[in-house]
C-alpha cells in the first residue's frame, strides 16, 4: 500500500521576512552577548581574586554566543533567498 504525505505548505513570503528580521535580530543580541562576555572576561583578568578559569571560560562562552550568531545570520540569509524565490 502506497500512501502520500501532505505536501508542505509555504508559509506567506511576508512571513518569511518577519522571521528573517527575527533571527537577525537575535544575532544581533548574541553579538552583544559575546562583547560583554569579553568585556568581563578582560576585568577579571586584572583581579587577582577571580578564579582561575573564569577568564577562559567567558571567552569559550564568547565564541559560542560569535558562532551561534554567525549561524542566525546565515540561517536568516537562507530564509530570504527561499522567500524571495517564492514571490
Amino acid at each position: 500500500m502506497v500512501t502520500e504525505s501532505p505536501r508542505a505548505t509555504v508559509p506567506p513570503a511576508g512571513e518569511l521576512l518577519t522571521h528573517v528580521e527575527s533571527l537577525r535580530a537575535d544575532a544581533d543580541l548574541m553579538d552583544g552577548y559575546a562583547r560583554r562576555l569579553l568585556a568581563t572576561a578582560a576585568t577579571l583578568g586584572g583581579c587577582p581574586a577571580a578564579p582561575d578559569g573564569s577568564r577562559p571560560a567567558l571567552e569559550r562562552q564568547a565564541t559560542a554566543c560569535t558562532r551561534a550568531a554567525r549561524h542566525l545570520r546565515s540561517a536568516a540569509e537562507t530564509l530570504l533567498a527561499h522567500a524571495r524565490a517564492g514571490d
